[in-house]
């Protein structure tokens, strides 16, 4: 039975323009809809520009323009980032629209009517010169626990820390240097605490993967606070409703943006093609999809459903998170040119290389994803090039020549062509459950099978013996039908390399189905080439242009400029200590946490470390380990962690402890 099928990547910020990391996420939601739909399904993509805050007024005004211009022309290169890696969105609309103004103010209200919107007086830092009231991001100054300067107002990127911006040292605002004052004023708030208990039950009904209900359930363990919604002017964004100088604050009319760009696609297309409210009504039976990033899984898998549902909406269907992307192993750089954008990557590579790339990357988890350059371009030419476009290389040139361009009647191998059908509906339960880098593995292996297949017959000497033309043109047949499978199974992933292939087989689009049934007595085209070799000297080009001096890279909007490095004074502050594994424990309802107490000399700590996998607790006590000692401690669901082993390896079964007593004692600093 054909689904139908909401689906949402997250929203990029109007403040910049969109790197790799970004594209990471459009592509697995691409991934994924594409998929849908080549089973039969309704899947509709839908995205849009976040748009409001401080942020955006501030720049605009750097800029010389007005916000809606700012954000009309950051859309406009949004869009073309986004179509130049085939991401096939069915719109892409904008948080500042009419639509989001609509929905954000009768959601508003009917929170309201629920009793689920009170006000009350906070304290905000006020940036006196520049006259606004500043987000914690907009402040820096001295950590309040380690002393570290420059840090942001909500967290230190030394210690990791979190406070609240009033507690920094010496604050200051990024906008205008001055040291903001304590103002009062007026704020709405959601009463997100009365749903602690629907979201427990929520959180652990499928709706997110184990591990991010897991780091759910610390924040609902910790006790869930009121949620402030509401900002003071200046602001760009939405006034609420009967308030004075009140802006919706970015976080609650940005989710709303997906319901907001869904409702432009239907009143677009027409109410009779997509109906808005059988989607969005409470208890439908269509499915709405969110993939976003760990960082904001607290918004779209708390505040989001808990807000939906107190307004009389349904709920999200499935939250999709993923990992980060790194780059060589390291956060992406601009001094390194790694920190890639998208339009950059596209001025020197394909996009399906990327989008290959990452799919042999991407499962169902929320792991960091890397970006190996070098591994790039190896995987790209030996499995795309080497692997599955040269099946196709080597057989339709004799067909084409010899047979007209048609195919054998029969299957040559029925054996061997069965293992591509029977992989049909296995590769679809990948693809499915976002698993996409098994998907990749399986279908890599089909490959090697037909390459080693033609290697064995050798169409090349056959067609030399006039008594084997048949056998040629049976063998080459079955070579194009198991290219014909792969590409069923790859065009999610490589949509411009499927047309070509539909293009050079003579047939329509392909379905997941088509791959059941191999083509007989059909004639094809002459075969073109559909894809090139990576030249690493192309990969240099697009790493040379992305460099970028620190005076470039202090000019970019805060947003862009996340500090990558720390100096060496940073790292002197980090505290190493030899520790002695006193005693060991496992956690219930963690798959990979083991309870630690540690001997670090002059006292006793306990420290949750993810090392289950490689130790059991009866082979870790008298063991020693590393410690960072000063790290902040952290309330886990489990309970305090007092810092943080260090080991080493891959992960998994292959982690590595310091090893066994070697004349180190607790508490020996580690240089």
């Amino acid at each position: 039975m054909a689904r139908q099928i909401l689906i949402t990547s997250a929203l990029p910020n109007a403040n910049g323009p969109i790197h790799l990391g970004h594209m990471l996420e459009q592509i697995q939601t691409d991934i994924w809809a594409r998929f849908q739909r080549m089973r039969g399904h309704q899947a509709l993509y839908v995205c849009a520009d976040d748009t409001h805050g401080t942020a955006t007024m501030i720049r605009a005004e750097q800029e010389g323009i007005q916000p809606e211009t700012l954000v009309e022309q950051m859309r406009a290169l949004h869009v073309a980032d986004s179509e130049g890696f085939l991401i096939a969105h069915d719109n892409y609309h904008s948080t500042h629209s009419p639509e989001n103004k609509h929905f954000s103010e009768l959601i508003f209200q009917r929170l309201q009517q629920a009793g689920l919107i009170f006000t009350q007086e906070v304290e905000q830092l006020y940036d006196s010169e520049k006259a606004l009231f500043l987000a914690d991001r907009f402040v820096i100054g001295g950590c309040p626990k380690c002393g570290a300067e420059g840090q942001y107002g909500d967290n230190c990127e030394v210690c990791g820390a979190t406070y609240a911006a009033t507690e920094l040292r010496d604050p200051r605002s990024i906008y205008s240097g001055v040291e903001p004052e304590l103002r009062a004023s007026e704020h709405f708030f959601f009463d997100l605490s009365k749903y602690t208990n629907f979201l427990r039950s929520w959180t652990h009904s499928g709706t997110v993967q184990p591990e991010v209900a897991n780091k759910l359930s610390e924040w609902l363990e910790d006790g869930l606070k009121a949620w402030d919604i509401s900002r003071d002017a200046p602001y760009f964004g939405f006034t609420i409703p009967n308030a004075e100088d009140k802006y919706f604050y970015v976080w609650m009319d940005a989710p709303i943006g997906y319901m907001a760009s869904f409702k432009n696609l239907c009143d677009g297309v027409g109410q009779d093609s997509i109906d808005f409210d059988a989607f969005w009504q409470a208890g439908s039976p269509c499915e709405v999809h969110h993939f976003i990033g760990k960082d904001i899984v607290n918004f779209h898998a708390l505040f989001w459903p808990a807000v939906l549902d107190g307004a009389g909406f349904r709920t999200p269907t499935r939250i999709h998170t993923h990992g980060f992307v790194t780059v060589d192993g390291t956060k992406m750089s601009k001094s390194r040119g790694t920190f890639i954008l998208a339009k950059t990557y596209l001025d020197h590579l394909n996009p399906e290389y990327l989008r290959y790339y990452y799919a042999t990357k991407l499962s169902n988890g929320v792991d960091d994803l890397d970006i190996n350059l070098e591994d790039f371009v190896a995987r790209v030419n030996s499995d795309l090039v080497g692997k599955v476009v040269n099946i196709a290389s080597r057989t339709a040139g004799f067909l084409v020549k010899r047979f007209d361009g048609t195919l054998h009647d029969t299957i040559h191998d029925a054996a061997l062509m069965q293992r591509f059908t029977d992989q049909v509906e296995p590769l679809a339960a990948l693809f499915e459950s976002g698993e996409f880098s098994r998907a990749v593995r399986e279908i890599t292996g089909l490959a090697d099978a037909a390459n080693q297949y033609i290697a064995k017959h050798e169409p090349w000497n056959m067609i030399k013996d006039a008594s084997q033309q048949d056998a040629v043109q049976q063998v080459c047949s079955q070579g194009i039908n198991m290219f014909r499978a792969l590409m069923v199974f790859l065009k999610p992933i490589l949509p411009a390399t499927a047309e070509r292939t539909e293009a050079f087989l003579n047939i329509p689009p392909l379905q997941w189905a088509d791959a059941m049934t191999p083509l007989r007595d059909h004639k094809i085209n002459a075969f073109k080439p559909m894809l090139q070799r990576i030249e690493s000297s192309a990969v240099e080009a697009m790493v040379a242009a992305s460099v970028q001096t620190p005076e470039e890279s202090a000019a970019k909007p805060e947003s862009e400029a996340t500090p990558q490095y720390i100096d060496i004074d940073d790292f002197n502050k980090v505290a190493l200590r030899v520790a002695r594994i006193t005693e060991a424990k496992e956690v219930s309802g963690a798959d990979k946490l083991l309870q630690l107490t540690l001997d670090v000399g002059d006292h006793e700590r306990q420290v949750f470390s993810g090392i289950k996998q490689a130790y059991a607790t009866e082979d870790l006590v008298g063991r020693l380990t590393v410690v960072v000692a000063n790290l902040a401690p952290r309330k886990m669901r489990f309970g305090l962690s007092e810092g943080m082993v260090l080991a080493a390896g891959p992960g998994g079964e292959d982690i590595f402890l310091l090893a066994p007593d070697s004349g180190a004692q607790p508490g020996m600093a580690v240089k």
